[in-house]
């Protein structure tokens, strides 16, 4: 499929994903129409001109008319959004999501699909602390990651209509991955992360904290601003991942207390030479410095 001003474009689902796809795609010049079941979302979404249609009920016309349907819903509602709906489908649309977790979902939203519609996973990259409609912004795509997770069922055109959407909304790379090693990497560079953003929050409780606080520790504690709600599910869903990589982890900062406990200053120093490197290949290509 091939996504020009013609595509009728669905989004179901008007959280930060939703909204910042929306405001992405309409700035861009594509027809956009949404669903969600929040009707001050969806005035919101009409009065800043995100969208060109919107509803707060499933909304016949506006699903068996879409394209390209992309879900800015969480992963298992959106399994059951697609069970109870999907016979309003056209044939031969294209679903895809925005969803962080994919082990659970792709397989069973395939397996449950009608034939002639054809679901692509794709994760996003990109987010901020604070989440809503409401603090929706584009230009979090710019410089961010992509990535596609399609199974055998996919066709090439599914896979290419992903891509391409990627690219309409300014994404820096697209990788394709399957969901097994989707999970295990999200694990580590995604959940991990905001476990040990929590657990830094959670581990010191000193009234003058806020005083001595410098840009190391708000860098690293900028994710722990966090929608209990998403992550806790997102943490069930991708739970042997994450506790594996939390248990890697946690080996690591063990070998680290070991040397600072025993004055291994070398091993400390060649640890920190090892993580430098490390992160210089990050910003390849980046808009980092």
């Amino acid at each position: 499929m091939r996504i020009d001003n013609k595509t009728d474009i669905l989004i179901i689902g008007l959280g930060l994903m939703g909204g910042s796809y929306a405001m992405g795609l309409t700035k861009r010049g594509y027809k956009v129409d949404a669903i969600d079941n929040d009707k001050d979302v969806i005035k919101y979404a009409l009065d800043k001109h995100y969208i060109n249609k919107g509803s707060h009920k499933v909304d016949k016309e506006l699903v068996s008319s879409a394209d390209l349907i992309i879900f800015g819903l969480y992963p298992d509602t959106m399994v059951e959004w697609i069970k109870e709906n999907q016979d309003l489908f056209k044939s031969g649309a294209i679903i895809t999501d925005v969803t962080g977790v994919k082990g659970c979902i792709v397989e069973k939203v395939q397996d449950i699909l009608r034939s002639d519609v054809e679901y692509i996973s794709a994760h996003p990259m990109a987010g901020r602390e604070k989440l809503s409609i409401y603090n929706s912004d584009d230009s979090i795509f710019t410089g961010a990651n992509y990535i596609v997770v399609p199974t055998s069922k996919n066709t090439q055109d599914g896979i290419e209509t992903s891509e391409e959407l990627a690219r309409i909304l300014g994404f820096f790379k697209t990788v394709e991955v399957s969901a097994q090693e989707h999970d295990e990497i999200i694990g580590f560079v995604s959940q991990l992360t905001h476990c040990i953003a929590i657990s830094l929050m959670n581990c010191n409780h000193n009234e003058k904290l806020e005083d001595f606080t410098g840009d190391s520790f708000r860098d690293l504690t900028r994710i722990a601003r966090i929608d209990e709600k998403l992550w806790s599910k997102l943490f069930m869903l991708n739970k042997d991942a994450l506790l594996h990589q939390m248990k890697l982890f946690t080996i690591q900062f063990s070998h680290l207390e070991r040397m600072l406990m025993e004055d291994d200053v070398e091993g400390i120093k060649e640890m920190m030479i090892k993580s430098s490197k490390r992160r210089e290949l990050f910003n390849k290509g980046n808009l980092e410095e």
